[in-house]
Order: C-alpha cells, then sequence, then structure tokens
C-alpha cells in the first residue's frame, strides 16, 4: 500500500467519523427533544429495536455507520445503552439484508444530499431547515468518506 492509499484511506475515515458527527448533532438539533421520545417508542422491546436496527442498516447499507450513529446517540444522552443493544443487534443482521440491496449504488446519493443541503444551508433563514440541510450535508459527507476509505482499499 502506497502513502498515497494510506493518506486516502484517513481522510477517508476523517470525512465518515464527521459526517457522522454533523448527521447526529443535526438530527438532535432537528428533534428538539422528541428524537428521545420517539426512539423511547421505537426501542421499548427488543425486537423493535432489533427491527429498527436491521431497517436502518439496510437503507444507509452500513452496519458500521447505523453503529457509530446509536453509539453517538448513546453518548450523547439521546439513548439508554439497553435501547442501543437491541438497535446494534438489528444492525449485524441487517448487515445480511444489504446484501440483497447491493445492486443499489448509495454513493450516487452523496453529491446530491450534500448539493441540495449546501444549498438549503445557505439560502434558508429557518433554523428547522438549516438542521435537515445539516442532516444532508452529514449524509453526504458520511458516504464520500465510505467510498475514499472503499478505493483506498
Amino acid at each position: 500500500m502506497d502513502i498515497f492509499s494510506i493518506l486516502t484511506m484517513i481522510g477517508g475515515l476523517a470525512l465518515f467519523l464527521y459526517g457522522m458527527n454533523v448527521m447526529g448533532d443535526s438530527l438532535a438539533k432537528l428533534s428538539g427533544g422528541k428524537l428521545e421520545q420517539i426512539l423511547e417508542k421505537l426501542t421499548s422491546k427488543r425486537i423493535m429495536a432489533v427491527l429498527l436496527g436491521m431497517a436502518v442498516t439496510a437503507v444507509i447499507q452500513s452496519s458500521s455507520a447505523t453503529t457509530v450513529m446509536v453509539v453517538g446517540f448513546v453518548n450523547s444522552g439521546i439513548m439508554k445503552l439497553r435501547q442501543a443493544i437491541g438497535i446494534i443487534m438489528g444492525a449485524n443482521i441487517g448487515t445480511t439484508v444489504t446484501a440483497q440491496l447491493v445492486s443499489i449504488d448509495m454513493n450516487g446519493l452523496a453529491p446530491l444530499a450534500l448539493g441540495i443541503g449546501i444549498i438549503l444551508y445557505l439560502f434558508s433563514g429557518k433554523p428547522k431547515i438549516k438542521h435537515i440541510a445539516e442532516v444532508l450535508i452529514g449524509f453526504g459527507i458520511l458516504f464520500t468518506g465510505m467510498d475514499f476509505m472503499k478505493e483506498a482499499v
């Protein structure tokens, strides 16, 4: 592995982690405290938490991204550890579901999410729209970072 590949891998990892951070913080701001209530309802039963983890992983095609988001939610106090366990188990199960969705290229959505998010962020004065824009920007950065890491390896 040459130095360029190593630097690309490190840069991709940095983008991935930063995107997760931006997306998690923006979701928390957007929910205005309601995210905790929503997650509490969706994860009140273990089977529901597992199904939620499977669904999120199937949609974003990354159990790692799901796990990082959940760990961020636990770290910020939005979720409790007992809620996170079911979601992470579901994320691991969802990885097998993801294999069925491989034909859908989520990386093509990253530039679109970034473009829409940046335009909304720059031209909107409403805080709620800015938070939605930040979620889109975080999503785009996250998948751009994943693409960089994939190409480096």
